[in-house]
């Protein structure tokens, strides 16, 4: 019995297995999503942050997003062995089982669900379970229905500030809180069809929806990634419009906008996978940059 359990145990818990749980919960994207969260909570504080829930909030967001990624990746193993891009991570390539991966996710979710509810507050639990419900139970399965679902899943990628803005209020309903929303939402639908356009082959073959249907000369694609950027110009604006934060935020920020836009726009004159790649590339650029001039204006006000 005792070999038995060992043997379980070590094939759960040597290095390549922790390797892979942790390449499951995706950590670029997992630390996107706290570093959101965490944008909110600051500017939510205004300025009297609480350090001790903060940390509550980071871990509890942190948890809950480690498992949403990870079951997604349960949920799409099969069409992610059929993608170049994907056929490499945990299950495709068989570092873990199915059984792994989804006890794995569910533990997180249903861990870091409690502790936002009981260690922060109910408001906030109760955004972060949203999120995952709206982006596993809609998001993606809506990707093999309609490209519809860039908006879609837009929405539980655009929650994470509300989320961390909750956490330290306790409540919803500010105009700098919704600013946040709008910025993370109109970044991440140019950002989802940059990288569906270098990889729409690959999403194809895998019969994944990512592009509007009918679009071959992408026109459509362009007309919905130019209208998000020219529309985060004044979403920028609003921010400071608010009082959340000064000059140095709305030139930086305004800065990074126009930069955006200007590989949107270069993208719609010239439809092709290296304009497209360096459209995806200036979107990997830009929130973490903008979240940065957010603190560094927080720094200094």
């Amino acid at each position: 019995m005792k070999l038995s359990t060992d043997t379980t145990l070590s094939k759960w818990f040597n290095v390549e297995t922790l390797s892979a749980y942790y390449e499951l919960t995706k950590p670029g994207i997992t630390f996107t999503v706290l570093a959101s969260m965490l944008i909110g909570f600051v500017l939510g504080s205004a300025g009297s942050l609480n350090f001790v829930l903060m940390a509550h909030a980071a871990l509890g967001t942190w948890l809950i997003a480690s498992g949403t990624a990870a079951h997604n990746q349960f949920l799409e193993w099969r069409l992610d062995g059929q993608m170049k891009r994907t056929q490499t991570r945990p299950l495709p390539s068989s570092k873990i089982t199915p059984k792994q991966s989804v006890t794995f996710s569910l533990v997180l979710i249903l861990a870091g669900s409690a502790y936002m509810i009981f260690m922060v507050n109910l408001l906030a639990g109760m955004i972060s379970i949203a999120t995952t419900i709206i982006y596993l139970g809609a998001y993606t399965p809506m990707k093999r229905v309609s490209a519809a679902n860039v908006f879609i899943g837009a929405v539980p990628g655009a929650l994470p500030p509300v989320g961390g803005w909750a956490a330290a209020t306790g409540h919803l309903g500010d105009a700098g809180m919704w600013s946040l929303f709008a910025i993370v939402f109109l970044w991440q639908v140019p950002h989802v069809m940059a990288i569906a356009w270098v990889c729409k082959d690959d999403y194809r073959n895998a019969g994944f929806r990512m592009l509007p249907k009918n679009d071959e000369n992408g026109t459509k694609a362009v007309m919905l990634i130019v209208g998000c950027l020219v529309a985060l110009l004044p979403a920028t604006w609003a921010l400071y419009a608010v009082d959340l934060s000064g000059l140095t935020y709305l030139a930086g920020g305004m800065a990074c906008a126009i930069a955006f836009l200007w590989y949107g726009i270069r993208f719609a004159f010239d439809r092709t996978k290296e304009k497209a790649k360096k459209l995806m590339f200036a979107s990997f650029f830009y929130l973490p940059a903008v979240w940065i001039i957010i603190f560094i204006d927080q720094l200094l006000s």
